[in-house]
């Protein structure tokens, strides 16, 4: 097993405009909606008003509108 196959735990992020800054190490963030584990490197979605992490562009739109954020 190498180091990129071992749970690293979930990672603490602080999310900012088009980048995050990293809180507490680790191998994946959860998202907010679904509870699927995000590895960092895939990590494309978030809200920065929210501090939230979003599995998916649908995900992160439907909460944004659930929050009033956007328009439905």
């Amino acid at each position: 097993m190498n180091v990129m196959e071992r749970d690293q735990g979930e990672a603490k992020l602080h999310y900012l405009d088009g980048e995050y800054e990293i809180i507490l190490p680790g191998g994946h963030v959860v998202c907010a909606v679904t509870g699927a584990h995000i590895p960092l490197d895939a990590l494309r979605y978030w809200s920065v008003d929210l501090q939230e992490a979003y599995a998916s562009p649908d995900i992160a739109t439907r909460r944004m509108q659930e929050k009033g954020l956007v328009p439905k």
